[in-house]
């Protein structure tokens, strides 16, 4: 049996006729998807294929989404709050959590602090020398250097008053005054002010008198050089926060303030 087709028809063109018309498919029923590989048709309407769709905000980014997903990231807080601006323990602080300082004013300068000390000092101890005068606290006590002699010179005449007077002096214009706006008047004068580490608030009433004590008792009692010399070499060497033990005691710094 042979395989050869019947030639066609005259007048009709062969079936690997690349010229050949074959019928158009017929569209899709309403609600169904074209089949694969069909290109896109313009959308309901007129306009582009790739136009967003209808109630899309203006403004909004290709693909959908807000157009406030891209904003810029906010500015940097003042001060260089985003970590340790003094070299210290860095953003996490010297025991864990926040640094406590970020968003302060910079620490004050060790030279500052040591000049506000020495005023403040000058500033209660001139008129505390013109009232020990009656207080006879510059006349020799005994003949010699029996310490009986000492003690009773003292216990009796008006150096043990002098005395409690120059102690509360000292610790209460340090207290009231801190208490007050965070500023001696060597510090006012310096430019400096005393915060609480925590957040950069006057100390109260209270954590003041703590501070006072701790920085002149000592000194006004036993420790007239020694005390000084501890606190200051405290301050220099203390990291990050340059705290004497007054300081820590209180639990406050001493930054500078702005101009």
């Amino acid at each position: 049996m042979s395989n050869d087709q019947p030639p066609p028809p005259p007048g009709q063109p062969p079936e690997d006729d690349p010229f050949l018309k074959r019928p158009q498919d017929p569209p899709p029923p309403s609600g169904q998807q074209p089949p694969p590989g069909t290109p896109p048709g313009p959308p309901p309407g007129g306009g582009s294929p790739y136009d967003p769709p209808q109630g899309t905000p203006p403004g909004s980014p290709p693909g959908g989404g807000s157009p406030y997903d891209r904003m810029p990231p906010p500015p940097p807080p003042p001060y260089g709050g985003g970590g340790d601006p003094y070299g210290g323990a860095g953003a996490g602080g010297p025991y864990g959590g926040t640094d406590p300082l970020s968003g302060m004013p910079p620490l004050a300068e060790s030279g500052k602090r040591i000049i506000a000390r020495i005023i403040d000092f000058l500033i209660i101890a001139v008129p505390l020398a013109i009232i020990g005068i009656p207080f006879k606290v510059y006349d020799r006590t005994g003949n010699g250097n029996d310490w009986d002699d000492t003690v009773n010179s003292l216990n009796g005449g008006g150096q043990l008053v002098f005395q409690l007077i120059t102690i509360v002096a000292y610790v209460a214009y340090d207290t009231v005054m801190t208490a007050k706006n965070g500023q001696t008047l060597g510090k006012k004068w310096m430019k400096l002010r005393v915060a609480m580490l925590n957040d950069g608030s006057t100390p109260p009433m209270n954590t003041s008198l703590i501070r006072a004590v701790v920085l002149w008792l000592p000194a006004l009692i036993c420790c007239a050089c020694l005390w000084p010399l501890l606190l200051l070499i405290l301050i220099l060497v203390d990291k990050p926060y340059k705290q004497g033990l007054h300081d820590k005691a209180a639990k406050t710094v001493v930054v500078s303030v702005p101009s």
